[in-house]
């Protein structure tokens, strides 16, 4: 029963808080924070060392990742030289390689922190967070989509109406 009760309420959790606040990216963060906390089960010894070196892991990872997507944006395929081709594909590598690294440095420094046992379940609870939050940007797509559906029959009801 735990074992169902608890993953179910940390994503209740994890849901219900983006209804808070206004900053989404801070939402998220809460949101990720809480999904990893339950997960990880983490002694408040563990939380306290854990923590700093997580959040700095992730601010790393988000600078390795926002770098390329600098590069991607600048990248104009239609203009792209032979050459610009090259160096974007040779970037994404680097990108790759340097994501790697930073992984396995963390783990080892996060290994002194953690247990085998709770760097699986760290690994699993941020590939869970994303499919949380990418089926909740699907949802808010689709309530979007709805909601503008409506608006143009609406519309639509509205012209016949006047017609008639």
């Amino acid at each position: 029963m735990r074992r169902i009760l608890i993953p179910t309420l940390a994503i209740i959790l994890t849901v219900s808080v983006f209804g808070q606040g206004n900053n989404p990216g801070e939402k998220i963060r809460r949101a990720k924070i809480a999904l990893i906390t339950e997960r990880l089960d983490l002694s408040p010894d563990q939380a306290e060392k854990f923590w700093p070196i997580y959040n700095e892991y992730s601010k790393k990872q988000r600078d390795i990742r926002q770098s390329f997507e600098q590069a991607k944006k600048n990248y104009q395929p239609k203009n792209a030289s032979e050459q610009d081709n090259q160096q974007l594909l040779e970037l994404g590598m680097k990108t790759k390689e340097q994501a790697l690294q930073l992984e396995k440095n963390y783990s080892d420094r996060l290994l002194k922190v953690i247990n085998n046992r709770q760097m699986l379940s760290l690994r699993k609870a941020e590939t869970d967070f994303k499919i949380i939050i990418m089926k909740r940007i699907q949802d808010q797509r689709q309530k979007q989509q709805q909601m503008q559906d409506n608006r143009q029959r609406n519309v639509e009801d509205i012209k016949r109406r006047r017609n008639n």
